[in-house]
C-alpha cells in the first residue's frame, strides 16, 4: 500500500521537480507507492488494434492504430497568408480516424507517420465535419526500424497503457514507473512492508507484493495479470476491513447499559393493540436488535430494508423495549418534515400509550416530543423540560437534537434514519450524550436506511455495522406500475398522465407531483434566460419547478381540482399544514421537491408523476415511488422525461420502470456512477483507497478478506504482532481520518 516506508519516497527525488509537479498536479501522484499504485487500465498487445468506434467524445485518450494514409494540405488563414496542416488517418480494422496536425511539425510528422507505421497515438477526442479526430496527438510509434531481434521480443509484449492526462501521456507514465520498479528492484525491495500476513498470503495462494507489482507494470502474459490483479485486490480489501474490525472490536470494549423489555410492559401493551400482524422479517430483525440491546456494550446495527417494509415499526419496538427498561431513545431525522411526520405516525400508532402523565393516558405510558429548530420558544423549553426530566421516553427531532442545551435524563438509544444524509461528527455528538446516574455511558446505535445497499457494499462501506434487512413488505401493500413517458417524442403521453392522475382523483384517490426545483427565485430566473440551440434545450433548460408547474396545472390539465405545494423554502408549520391537509385528504395533489422522499405516508395516494425524472438518481427514484401504492389500492408511478430515448438517462429510467427490486437497482445506481464517490464520504472518513477492488463485481474477495480480518483483529487487538500491517493501516487512515473512524 501507499505510504509505507521503502514506497514513501517522493517521486520529485526519482524522477526530477518537473515531472514529479505534472504527476501531483494532473493525477494526484506525489511519492513512488503512489505511482506504483497507479494501475494501467488496460493492456494492449503489439499489432492489437482498438476498437476506435467506441472512443468517448471530450475524453484524453490513446489507440493502437495503424497508419492508413497521409497528406499535407494548403488552407486560407483568413488574410494572414496560407497554411499547411498534416491529415493522417489511422485505422484498427474495425474503425477509422483522423489525426490532424498544424504549424512547423507538419513534414516532420509526415516522414514520421508512413503509411503501414504502428503506434500508440494519444489526444483529446473531437469531431470535424462529422468524422472522429485527435489535434496535435503525442504519439509513440512502435515498430519504426527495429531489428528482427527486436521486433521479435516485442512481438508478444503487454503494453500497460495507463489512467493519463493531456499533460502526461501514458508512455511517459509507463517510463516512471520502470525507473521505479528498477530502482527498488536494485535494492532488492529492501524496507518494503507486506500488509498482508505470510500465513494468510500462503493459504490463498497470493504472489508477494514486489512480484505482484512488477506483474501488474510489467506483465508477460495475461495470467500474470490476474494474478497480480488477485493479490493487489486483497491489499484493499484486506486492510480497509482490518480498519473496520477494529472499529468493530473497540465497540465491544465500550461500556453500555443492557436494555431489556420488562414483560407486561409498554412493549406488550402497544404490541397487544397493534391493528395488524408484524411480519416473518420484521419479528426475525426486532428479535436481533432486542439481543443486541440486552448486552452491556453498544448495539452498532444497520437496518435496512425495501421502501414500505417497515423499519419505522421495528425501530418503535425497540425505542420501546429501551423505555420498559428505564431508558429514553431518539430518533434523528435528517428533515423538519420527515421529523414531524415520524412523530405524527408514531404518536397515532401509540395512541393512548404516547399520553404519559395525560388525563386518559395509559398506565404504561409514556410521553412522545417532537424537538426541531423552529419550535415556538414555550414549546422548546417544555420539550427540554421533558427530556432532562426524563418523563418524555422518545423524542423525535432534527439536528436540534444535537445542541449542547439538550440534556436527557437517561438516553439509552439513538435511531438515525436515513443516515446518510448525516455527518459522523453529528452522530457521535448525539451518541455522546448518553450518562446513567452521571456516568458516562455510549447509547445504543440503530441506524436506518430506506436505500437498499447490495451486500458488497454494506461490508465495504458499513462494515462496522452489524446488518439487519427487512426484504418483506408487509401484508396489504400493493404493487406499483412504472412506465416512462418520452414527452419530447410523444407530448400526448404526457396529456395521458395527467388524464390519469384525474381518474386517480375521481376514484377518492390522491396523487403527488414531484419536480427537481423549487423555482422563483432571482438566480434561477437568470438561468432561464440563458439561451440554448434547440437540440440542447432539454438538458441545458433549467429542471422543472413546483412554483411554475403548480401554476400550470391550476390553470390546465388539472383545474378544478384541489393543488397545494410543498417545498423546504416554506415555514415549518406551513409544511406541517399543508402535509395534514393532504394526510386527511383535504387535498387532491400534492406538487413537491423531494421533502416528500423517505417517510411520508399517505395511504390514499396511488399516483405520482415525476417531472425531468432524469435528473434524479435512481435510488432516489426507487424512494420516490415508494411514497406511492401504501394503501390497498394500486399504485401508479409515472417518469417524464424529454431526454431522447437512445440516451443514459433514458436507460436509467427504463431499468427504474423494468423492476420494483431496491437492491437490484442499488448495483445498477452503483455501476453507472464511480465506485469512488459511493466509498469516499460514506466510508466515515476512510479515503477512497480501492483502485483494483470493485465493490460490486468482487463479492467473494470482500467476503473472504472481512472473515480474515475479523480473525486477525480477535486474536491481536492492537497488531502488535502485525507491524507491517499497522504500517499499511496508518498510510489508509490518516490522524484526522482515524478519529472519524473512532466517531463513526
Amino acid at each position: 500500500m501507499e505510504g509505507v516506508p521503502v514506497l514513501d519516497e517522493p517521486l520529485k527525488k526519482l524522477l526530477g521537480a518537473a515531472t514529479a509537479k505534472v504527476m501531483a498536479d494532473h493525477l494526484d501522484l506525489r511519492t513512488v507507492g503512489d505511482l506504483l499504485h497507479h494501475y494501467p487500465r488496460r493492456y494492449a498487445e503489439r499489432g492489437e488494434l482498438t476498437a476506435l468506434a467506441d472512443l468517448p467524445l471530450d475524453e484524453h485518450v490513446t489507440v493502437v492504430a495503424q497508419v492508413a494514409d497521409a497528406r499535407v494540405l494548403t488552407f486560407n488563414k483568413g488574410g494572414r497568408g496560407k497554411g499547411q496542416r498534416l491529415e493522417v488517418t489511422i485505422t484498427d480494422g474495425s474503425g477509422r480516424m483522423q489525426l490532424v496536425f498544424f504549424g512547423r511539425g507538419v513534414h516532420f510528422h509526415q516522414k514520421e507517420l508512413l503509411p503501414g507505421r504502428r503506434g500508440m497515438f494519444a489526444g483529446k477526442v473531437g469531431v470535424f465535419n462529422r468524422k472522429l479526430q485527435l489535434t496535435h496527438p503525442e504519439y509513440k510509434l512502435l515498430d519504426a526500424e527495429s531489428s528482427d531481434e527486436t521486433v521479435k521480443a516485442f512481438a508478444n509484449e503487454l503494453l500497460p497503457i495507463y489512467p493519463a492526462c493531456k499533460q502526461l501521456e501514458s508512455w511517459t507514465i509507463e517510463q516512471s514507473v520502470s525507473i521505479a520498479l528498477d530502482s527498488l528492484t536494485a535494492t532488492g525491495w529492501a524496507g518494503l512492508a507486506d500488509p498482508l500476513p505470510s500465513a494468510l498470503r500462503e493459504d490463498r495462494g497470493l504472489a508477494e507484493l514486489p512480484e505482484a507489482l512488477q506483474k501488474v507494470h510489467r506483465p508477460r502474459t495475461r495470467a500474470d495479470i490476474e494474478d497480480a490483479r488477485q493479490r493487489l485486490k486483497w491489499d484493499e480489501a484486506f486492510v480497509l476491513q482490518v480498519a473496520l474490525a477494529r472499529r468493530r472490536y473497540a465497540d465491544t470494549q465500550l461500556p453500555a447499559v443492557a436494555r431489556t423489555a420488562s414483560p407486561g410492559g409498554l412493549l406488550d401493551a402497544f404490541d397487544a393493540k397493534l391493528p395488524f400482524t408484524l411480519t416473518d422479517g420484521q419479528r426475525k430483525v426486532s428479535q436481533e436488535i432486542f439481543d443486541d440491546l440486552a448486552t452491556e456494550h453498544p448495539m452498532h446495527r444497520l437496518l435496512q430494508g425495501e421502501v414500505g417494509s417497515g423499519k419505522t415499526m421495528v425501530a418503535l419496538r425497540a425505542m420501546l423495549a429501551v423505555v420498559d427498561a428505564g431508558g429514553q431513545a431518539a430518533m434523528l431525522a435528517p428533515t423538519e418534515v420527515l421529523a414531524q411526520q415520524h412523530h405524527r405516525s408514531i404518536t397515532e400508532m401509540m395512541g393512548e400509550l404516547a399520553e404519559g402523565g395525560m388525563l386518559g393516558g395509559s398506565e404504561h405510558a409514556t410521553k412522545v416530543v417532537l424537538l426541531t429548530g423552529s419550535m415556538g420558544t414555550a414549546a422548546r423549553r417544555q420539550a427540554l423540560l421533558d427530556l432532562v426530566s426524563g418523563d418524555a421516553g422518545i423524542v423525535i427531532g432534527t439536528h436540534a437534537l444535537i445542541e449542547d442545551k439538550v440534556q436527557f435524563h437517561d438516553l439509552g438509544l439513538v435511531v438515525v434514519d436515513e443516515q446518510h444524509r448525516f455527518g459522523v461528527e453529528q452522530r457521535d455528538a448525539l451518541r455522546g450524550k448518553g450518562h446513567t446516574r452521571g456516568e458516562r455511558r455510549t447509547p445504543h446505535l440503530l441506524v436506518m436506511t430506506a436505500t437498499p445497499i447490495p451486500r458488497t457494499v454494506a461490508m465495504t462501506v458499513f462494515g462496522d455495522l452489524e446488518t439487519s434487512v427487512l426484504d418483506q413488505l408487509p401484508a396489504g401493500r400493493s404493487p406499483i406500475a412504472s412506465h416512462v413517458v418520452p414527452a419530447a417524442d410523444k407530448p400526448h403521453f404526457l396529456t395521458r398522465a395527467w388524464e390519469r392522475v384525474r381518474e386517480e382523483v375521481e376514484k377518492g384517490h390522491q396523487a403527488y407531483v414531484v419536480c427537481p426545483r423549487i423555482g422563483d427565485d432571482e438566480d434561477e430566473k437568470k438561468k432561464q434566460k440563458q439561451k440554448a440551440s434547440p437540440e440542447d434545450e432539454a438538458e441545458k433548460r433549467p429542471p422543472l419547478a413546483v412554483l411554475e408547474v403548480a401554476e400550470k396545472l391550476r390553470a390546465g390539465p388539472l383545474a378544478g381540482l384541489r393543488v397545494e405545494v410543498l417545498h423546504g423554502r416554506m415555514h415549518p408549520d406551513d409544511k406541517d399544514a399543508v402535509m395534514r391537509r393532504f394526510a386527511a385528504g383535504e387535498a387532491d395533489v400534492l406538487v413537491a421537491t423531494t421533502v416528500i422522499e423517505v417517510g411520508v405516508n399517505v395511504p390514499n395516494a396511488t399516483a405520482m408523476v415525476i417531472m425531468d425524472a432524469d435528473r434524479f438518481g435512481v435510488s432516489q427514484l426507487h424512494q420516490l415511488r415508494g411514497r406511492v401504492g401504501r394503501g390497498s389500492a394500486p399504485g401508479l408511478c409515472l417518469l417524464v422525461s424529454e431526454m431522447p430515448e437512445a440516451s443514459p438517462a433514458r436507460q436509467r429510467l427504463n431499468a427504474v420502470a423494468s423492476t420494483l427490486d431496491g437492491f437490484e437497482l442499488s448495483r445498477i445506481d452503483l455501476e453507472q456512477r464511480r465506485e469512488g464517490d459511493v466509498l469516499g464520504q460514506a466510508q466515515s472518513g476512510v479515503r477512497s483507497s480501492l483502485r483494483m477492488l470493485t465493490v460490486i463485481d468482487d463479492e467473494e474477495v470482500i467476503a473472504a478478506a472481512r472473515e480474515e480480518a475479523t480473525a486477525v483483529v480477535l486474536a491481536d487487538p492492537d497488531l502488535t504482532g502485525h507491524p507491517e500491517l499497522c504500517t499499511a493501516l496508518d498510510a489508509l487512515l490518516d490522524k484526522e481520518r482515524e478519529e472519524f473512524l473512532e466517531k463513526g
